[in-house]
């Protein structure tokens, strides 16, 4: 066998905050370190990370409901079903649902790093009520994410 099926209802990989949920499309692994592929569903509460930048990867958003605010590096800009916004290694940027209702996009990571470890431990409260600061410093390091 060459291809996998996902099925669209494929229970989500991960709850998130607010009623949001990641589904892991693609992952690195899945991919052998090709890409990583995520969909991202946000409930009404605000979420999402602040303006921030990676050194090895590329990030790109492709919008599939709702407004969600997409950070270009400059400004702050509503993001529509259909808009796309790729952020080349090193670019500064960041995303956010403010809008009240639920949004959701695709998130693309190439390469294909893996970025399940850092989902989780953003999404479990109890894990980051026990880390330190200075297990934050080690866990953007190993996860290649600088905050501006």
């Amino acid at each position: 066998m060459n291809a996998a099926l996902r099925r669209a209802d494929t229970p989500a990989e991960l709850a998130l905050g607010g009623g949001g949920a990641a589904h892991y499309l693609a992952t690195g692994l899945t991919t052998g370190g090709a890409f990583g592929l995520y969909r991202w569903e946000m409930g009404a509460t605000p979420t999402g990370p602040g303006p921030h930048f990676h050194r090895g990867l590329t990030e790109s958003f492709y919008v599939l409901s709702g407004t969600v605010k997409l950070f270009d590096g400059a400004r702050w800009l509503d993001g529509e079903p259909g808009d796309f916004l790729h952020v080349p290694e090193g670019g500064i940027h960041g995303f956010r649902n403010e809008s009240g209702e639920p949004a959701s996009m695709l998130l693309l990571f190439t390469p294909g790093a893996p970025r399940e470890d850092y989902f989780e431990t953003l999404a479990d409260a109890v894990r980051r009520d026990a880390m330190t600061p200075e297990d934050w410093t080690e866990f953007f390091l190993r996860h290649d994410t600088f905050w501006v």
